[in-house]
Parts: structure tokens; sequence; C-alpha cells
């Protein structure tokens, strides 16, 4: 539901009832992910989307249904081949949608899912828990967890049961993840058997694109049709601008390695070094790739590449530290333009983090989605069981 919050969030201001549809389980090969949600308000107009197309008007329906009755309901979609004409995935996954009613009459319940939605929707920190399994009169209860660890609603049961949600979410929400957990209704891991889905809603990872290249100007646009906060460092003044760069959300006039030193990174930031000149690369890379961040990747032939790696050696750097490093940077896509490369980049990018092996799927024997990203190892052993 998170994934839609900025314009649920006006909806909740506007004083619109509305329903939403969300993504609880996934089994298969689902089109989306759990958290991904449909959202339609009692005029009829919906936003967002739980299967790509394939269920979304019966959950449409389900929505409508959802708002006259006031009732929550768990519905699951499949694909059978007894009835080509049934309403179902015809990828062959399974996908749980749980449907929620938000009504203004319902203050308690609205209230909680409201915080929540302006808290996605102005970017801060937080985490919805939501029971989608367990007795009917506890599924779609809610809980807003904030990263200090408190929280607002209940769960409807146990208090240990609350704090325990409460202590879930928040690692998932630290971590910057959404997924399911199994509780009892007390709050311990055994017991009646609970499932909450726990969406967690952090500020936008941030990709840090060093060098003010043309090729940077395409992979800023590319970074922040992906979702990233994106900054353009580069120490030149004539080139790092706001009017080279109008997409980029931060220009930095700093040397590379210094910029590096004073700003914050995390496990889902992205390096990605352009200016090919062992003057500003060589220093920003020996500090990056001490930082555990997601990705680091750096532009240039593979003459350079060999070039910049002695380099690396020479300044004291282990060979675990320069493995990590991506270079030449980007998947081969036979790129020529910036926008091709910016593309190239992007794409193991994705790989990078999604697990995937940049191979193509059609002949492949890999999973077309990955339920966790799996590790450099395992990728190459991927593409070479492919080859």
């Amino acid at each position: 539901m998170l994934d839609i919050a900025a314009e649920l969030h006006r909806w909740v201001e506007q004083g619109r009832d509305f329903a939403v549809a969300t993504v609880v389980a996934v089994g298969g090969s689902a089109p989306r992910q759990p958290g991904a949600a449909l959202a339609v308000d009692r005029e009829g107009t919906a936003i967002g989307s739980v299967s790509g197309g394939c269920v979304e008007g019966a959950v449409y329906e389900l929505c409508r249904q959802a708002l006259e009755d006031g009732e929550t309901v768990l519905e699951r979609f499949g694909y059978s081949d007894d009835d080509a004409f049934a309403v179902g995935l015809t990828c062959g996954g399974i996908i749980d949608i749980l449907v929620t009613p938000v009504r203004v009459a319902d203050v308690a319940a609205r209230r909680v899912l409201a915080d929540a939605l302006s808290a996605a929707a102005r970017g801060q920190a937080a985490a919805l828990a939501r029971i989608t399994e367990g007795p009917a009169d506890l599924v779609g209860r809610a809980l807003l967890v904030h990263p200090d660890g408190s929280y607002e609603g209940g769960l409807g049961g146990h208090p240990e049961l609350d704090r325990t949600a409460a202590a879930e979410a928040r690692a998932l929400l630290d971590a910057g993840r959404t997924g399911t957990i199994p509780i009892g209704a007390d709050g311990a891991r055994c017991g009646q058997p609970l499932t909450l889905l726990v969406e967690s809603s952090v500020p936008p990872p941030r990709m840090i694109v060093f060098g003010a290249i043309d090729f940077a100007s395409a992979l800023v646009r590319v970074g922040k049709f992906l979702g990233y906060h994106v900054t353009v460092c580069d120490a030149r003044p004539v080139f790092a601008t706001g009017q080279r760069f109008p997409e980029a959300d931060e220009i930095v006039v700093a040397w590379p390695h210094r910029y590096l030193a004073s700003t914050d990174v995390d496990s889902r930031t992205v390096l990605c070094v352009l200016t090919h000149d062992a003057k500003f690369d060589v220093p920003l890379l020996v500090s990056a790739l001490t930082l555990p961040v997601a990705y680091v990747g750096a532009m240039g032939s593979r003459r350079t590449h060999e070039d910049r790696n002695r380099r690396l050696r020479e300044a004291g750097v282990t060979e675990a530290a320069i493995a990590r490093l991506r270079s030449p940077i980007g998947l081969d896509l036979g790129a020529r333009t910036p926008e091709e490369t910016a593309l190239s980049i992007a794409a193991e990018i994705v790989a990078d983090r999604r697990g995937g092996s940049g191979v193509p799927l059609a002949g492949a024997h890999t999973p077309i989605h990955h339920d966790a990203p799996r590790t450099r190892a395992a990728v190459v052993a991927a593409v070479g069981s492919v080859a």
C-alpha cells in the first residue's frame, strides 16, 4: 500500500472513502511482490496495480464491495487449467490479496493508515504491520511502527502481540524491507498462528555519480527513473552545474574522495565513478571499496581497469575489496551512446540488487523473479551453467 502513498495521502486529506487491495503473499511467477497495491474510491477512481493487469478487474470489484459492506477480505488468485475463462494469473503464479476499506466513519483504523500514508508520502521512515492471516476479527488490524520502536494503533489481541509485532516490524524497517512474519496470536512464536505483512517506508536510496560528463547526465535521468535520490559530484565547477544536470537532486563541487568521506551512505547506496581519471578515481575508490554500500562501479576501458587495479593495490587495497569493484562498469549491451551506456549501468545495478544473472531470459534456466539477492559468486555460477 505504501507504494502509492502519495496519492492515497491526498485522498485522505480530501476526506475520500476508499478501499485498498494489497498483495500480501505470492507464489510461483507472480507479477507483483508483497506490498503492491490497488486502491478504489467511491467514485470508482482507481490507482496502482496488484498484478500488472491479470486480475485487476476482479480486484477492482472486490474493492467496490468492501467499500459498501465495510468488511476486510482476503482473496487468493491463481491459474486454473480447468476453466480457460476463469479470472486468474496467466503467468501461472499465485497471489493473496488483502482488501481493506478505509472509511471516514472508521475513525481509529483510518487514523493509523492515514499516519502511515503521511509518513511515506513525506519520505519518512515508518513500517506498517497488518494481520493478513489469523482469526477473522483480527485480519486487517494495523500497527504503525516508527524507527525508535514506538508504535500507534493495535492489532486487537494480547498486549504482547503489539510489542512483538512492533519489534519484528522495526527489524524489517531497519533493513528497508517489506515482508511477512509468522507469530502467535499472543505475541509468542507458538500458539495460534498469525501472519503479519510488514511494509517498510524508507527514504529513497542514494545514487552518487562522480564525474560531471555527458554519460553522467544520462545516468542521472535513469537513476531518477529507478527511484534513486541522485547526487552529482565533480571537483570542476565549470562542469558541475544545474544547467547541465537539471534532473539531479544535488550537485556538489568537491574532490570526490573528500565528499564521500563527509556524506552519509548506507547498504542501499550505489556509487558510480565515471571520471576515469586516476587523480580522481583512485583516492575515491580506496575509500569507496571499504564502505558497506550496495554497488561500486567505475567507467573505463579494460586497459584503464587493469592500470586502476594496479594503483589500488599499491595504495593498500586488498584483493577482496578490489573484487567488489564492477569495472568496466555496466552489462555488455554493446552500448555506444550515453543513454545506452546509462541503461547498461542501470541494468547491472538492478541485477546486482535483485540477484539477476544478466543473461537473456529467452533460453535461460534462471528464474524470472528472484525472492532474494544472490551472492556474486552464485550469479557467476548461474551464468556459467547457462553458457
